[in-house]
């Protein structure tokens, strides 16, 4: 249950049926979340899926080579080797 009982309009929405943005509320009803144009006859029940993990990127990943210390010399231009 993600919306109240309470009809609330979802501002910027656009209406998939009619096109008209601004016309959608949402709300719940017996425990499921519904979507409806006040301008035309579209209603809807919303099923959201909720993600039981977390995605896997290079942030989260753990490297094996993340304890290894590389060493680097920084040279001088103007010296001479």
């Amino acid at each position: 249950m993600a919306y109240s009982t309470k009809r609330r309009f979802m501002a910027g929405a656009v209406c998939p049926r009619c096109s008209k943005m601004d016309s959608i509320v949402v709300y719940n009803l017996d425990g499921k979340d519904f979507r409806e144009c006040v301008s035309c006859d579209f209603k809807e029940e919303m099923r959201i899926n909720i993600a039981t993990g977390e995605l896997e990127t290079r942030v989260n990943q753990v490297r094996e080579d993340a304890h290894e210390t590389q060493v680097i010399n920084i040279v001088s231009p103007d010296s001479k080797h």
